[in-house]
């Protein structure tokens, strides 16, 4: 176990070879155990698709496909010399987007996979424009499949150009995208250099995952953690409970609860059952603040210093992506919003302009309204008090996804909030 910690997502068009290489890795770190392999390879056989097993790998991902189970998300996790990756890895592409604007995964890198023998295709471009979008810092691009190119430089050239036109679309900094000729199928430049890329004398993808930057834990912005229960313990009183997305908490610090509009000192701090003088983004604490009953605050409140309290929103603006809605969204529109613990219905005023998700730019000012596929920027108003942030500032508060008819129909992120 590394001490180190990464969030990878795999991103790149769905029959670019994504599991095939997600099973690889696992494969070449010692992850998955060579009789499980043998297992696959067994059962691909079987089904006449000798060579996948590295794909079947991915938690028989395609049988749950075939019974129709909906598959979230597979995390997957591998060590190198460096860190401990969890791979975010989106069996489908509306999945992807849904978890990566939820924050469900929030990756810190992603490997993108692109096809030799194919190129960039829209789902190509869809999902470097999110990647963009939600922040992912550095991108190593995976052109796979060189195999089925017998290993021709010429046309890895030309997927790097295609590519790299893409990043600057999207206003990627090409400065952080490196590109790795490599076969997901046979091997070639995954863990090893590879003999069928003689004109290739980069780091292998295993070697590259090991240089990505170590991802930065948010100690520097202000405390904000979002309630989710709240207790009554004897001897102690009112225990709000929930997880630091950002900054510090020390016993003695003044506290603001929003949208509630409380506040007090912090008496203890408790994890794992043991008092803890502070607590840091990603623990899961119980906490006591001088004052505060059991009906003052609720599950959704975010907790944050009296001297820098949470925002809440009289209205905010918001880039969303529609994933699915059987017909088109207006304004006027009241579904649920679901922000960090807090649940909320909200209305969407306005449709401010639609953006091409495979560039990024505006397609069209005031639209009518959006449909499936559509990114957009739109104003809305919480029907009841909210507290959200900016995600150019707090990104683990600037995120939400919209649910109605039972499902998740859109997720977005925050851009400006405009303050009660």
């Amino acid at each position: 176990m590394s001490e180190r910690h990464q969030n990878l997502a795999v991103i790149g068009h769905v029959d670019h070879g994504k599991s095939t290489l997600v099973g690889r890795l696992l494969y070449e770190t010692g992850s998955v155990p060579e009789h499980v392999i043998e297992q696959h390879r067994e059962e691909a056989e079987e089904k006449g698709k000798g060579g996948f097993e590295f794909a079947y790998v991915m938690d028989n991902l395609a049988e749950e496909r075939e019974r129709g189970v909906t598959i979230d998300i597979a995390h997957q996790e591998f060590t190198t010399d460096e860190y401990d990756f969890t791979i975010v890895d989106c069996p489908g592409h509306r999945d992807f987007v849904k978890n990566m604007i939820t924050g469900a995964s929030q990756a810190d890198n992603a490997v993108l996979v692109v096809a030799a023998d194919d190129g960039v295709a829209p789902q190509t471009q869809e999902h470097v424009f999110l990647a963009r979008t939600l922040g992912i810092d550095e991108l190593i691009i995976g052109v796979n499949k060189m195999d089925v190119v017998d290993y021709k430089e010429s046309t890895y050239d030309d997927v790097v150009e295609e590519v790299t036109q893409l990043l600057k679309q999207v206003q990627f900094n090409t400065d952080d995208a490196s590109f790795i000729p490599i076969s997901a199928f046979e091997g070639d430049n995954i863990a090893d250099a590879s003999d069928n890329t003689s004109w290739y004398s980069e780091e292998t993808l295993l070697e590259a995952l090991n240089d990505l930057p170590e991802p930065q834990p948010p100690t520097d912005a202000p405390l904000r953690l979002p309630i989710q229960d709240v207790y009554t313990i004897s001897g102690i009183g009112t225990v709000p409970v929930g997880r630091i997305e950002t900054g510090v908490m020390n016993i003695g610090d003044d506290v603001s609860f929003q949208p509630s509009d409380v506040g007090g000192e912090v008496k203890t701090i408790e994890m794992h059952h043991e008092e803890v003088p502070k607590a840091e983004p990603g623990d899961n604490v119980g906490f006591n603040v001088r004052g505060i009953g059991k009906d003052d605050i609720r599950r959704g409140d975010v907790c944050g210093p009296a001297d820098e309290p949470p925002s809440v929103a009289e209205t905010f603006q918001a880039q969303v992506v529609v994933m699915q809605h059987p017909s088109v969204i207006t304004a006027g529109y009241t579904p649920v919003f679901h922000a960090h613990t807090s649940q909320v219905a909200c209305t969407i005023e306005s449709i401010d302009k639609k953006m091409d998700p495979s560039s990024g730019e505006v397609a069209e000012e005031n639209p009518d309204f959006i449909q499936s596929g559509d990114a957009a920027v739109v104003t809305i108003r919480p029907q009841k008090p909210l507290s959200i942030e900016p995600s150019s500032e707090i990104p683990e508060l600037g995120s939400f996804a919209i649910r109605d008819m039972g499902q998740t129909i859109a997720a977005g992120k925050v851009l400006d909030v405009n303050e009660k």
